[in-house]
């Protein structure tokens, strides 16, 4: 896709991954972008560069607008590789640009290249770089999500260019958000920005809390956000800012989903009294089987969920290992203002109720607790407990949801 002017002189020559299924483990099936951003100025200034991959195809569209050569500085907002990989065949076309980069990035990036005959500047919130009719501030955005992060804000344009935040794996022909939903829908757009972020920056809702403050007690008049992945935010910029917001304030709906894996059918089976127990209690409830379901998405609807009832047979004394997987991936996301509980089956032992109890506990989650285990299949009256359970966990969820609104 070529060059695409976002602000006056200023550009996006990224590259669009419409085949992308599997981003570091994070199911993708809409694929993703890799967006950078060349301002075309008095000083000619490349905002990060794309996965290595698509090294080529970055260079084409910024030779569709100029020789690359007159690139003169190289802004690294992040080093991750999908953003930093292709920063090195950039650097063989410009080997005296300037780049501008944070202590840790600059610490970290020279672990992927040989760093020793380029030209490598050091910022920090606050320090700005003049090209020309622009002026670019740095915001240092450490641990969003990588300890190297920051923002660049192109003053005069109003441009906030943020790096991870804000974005999305959306791979589309449309570059902006009002283009998207022309075609698409809000929901959709959102639903995307919701999974974003529940897979990759849920644990650092303080920080985003307090660096979104940051932000706007410096005053800065953003016009537009322009994101490392997915559309460009020129229609309601202010939307997003408001989703992660309430996202880092920990709101969500009230609903509960269901999220278990069965052996021989009789977890399965207890899912149906629970979630009739849940609905009856006038909460909404979505129930997903982990094999059936990529793990992201099951993370998506955890965090969509103001309560989550985890469902597991017994194995080996333990917990089914699909369900152990999502257990781990949660962990590593560090919830918080969620409520739990458990549930499974067990043959001659059981476990898994007990383990997944002492994970939600660890996660120092809110929890619903002792929870419902049955010996092999399910009784009626085994059914009839589980959609007590049920309900009891909807007037728990209640109760809960009532600090969030």
């Amino acid at each position: 896709m070529k060059s695409i002017e976002i602000k006056p002189g200023i550009y996006w020559v990224g590259a669009i991954d419409w085949a992308v299924r599997d981003f570091h483990g994070y199911v993708t099936p809409d694929g993703t972008t890799y967006n950078n951003y060349l301002i075309l100025d008095d000083d000619v200034t490349l905002v990060d560069t794309v996965k290595y991959d698509f090294a080529e195809d970055g260079i084409k569209n910024i030779a569709y607008l100029i020789d690359p050569s007159k690139i003169k500085n190289i802004i690294v907002n992040h080093i991750e590789n999908d953003h930093a990989s292709a920063l090195g065949r950039i650097m063989e076309l410009v080997p005296d640009a300037t780049i501008y980069i944070t202590g840790r990035g600059k610490k970290g990036i020279e672990r992927f290249f040989d760093i020793s005959r380029w030209n490598m500047k050091v910022v920090k919130t606050g320090d700005e770089l003049k090209t020309g009719k622009y002026t670019l501030q740095f915001i240092e955005t450490p641990m969003l999500h990588w300890p190297d992060s920051m923002m660049t804000y192109v003053k005069e344009a109003k441009l906030l260019i943020s790096q991870d935040a804000f974005g999305q794996h959306l791979a589309t022909a449309a570059r902006f958000d009002d283009e998207f939903i022309e075609y698409a829908s809000h929901a959709e757009l959102e639903d995307a920005v919701i999974d974003y972020y529940a897979n990759i920056l849920m644990p650092f809702g303080t920080l985003i809390k307090s660096k979104i403050a940051q932000i706007l007690k410096m005053g800065i008049p953003i016009e537009m956000i322009a994101p490392d992945h997915g559309i460009i935010w020129r229609g309601n910029p202010e939307r997003v800012i408001q989703m992660y917001q309430e996202m880092a304030e920990g709101k969500t709906k009230l609903r509960v989903s269901i999220i278990y894996d069965t052996m021989w059918h009789s977890t399965g089976m207890m899912t149906r009294p629970i979630m009739q127990g849940i609905k009856d209690e006038g909460v909404d409830c979505k129930v997903i089987k982990l094999r059936a379901t990529p793990m992201s998405v099951a993370i998506k609807d955890f965090w969509n969920s103001r309560g989550t009832l985890i469902g597991s047979p017994t194995l080996n004394n333990e917990v089914f290992p699909s369900v152990a997987e999502f257990m781990t991936h949660l962990r590593g996301l560090r919830p918080k203002d969620r409520i739990a509980g458990a549930f499974g089956s067990y043959g001659w032992g059981g476990g898994a109720v007990k383990w997944l109890y002492n994970e939600l506990n660890n996660m120092k989650l809110e929890t619903l607790e002792p929870g419902v285990q049955v010996l092999y299949r399910p009784s009626p009256e085994d059914m009839e407990q589980c959609y007590e359970f049920g309900k009891e966990f909807a007037r728990k969820v209640k109760e809960y949801h009532e600090n969030y609104v």
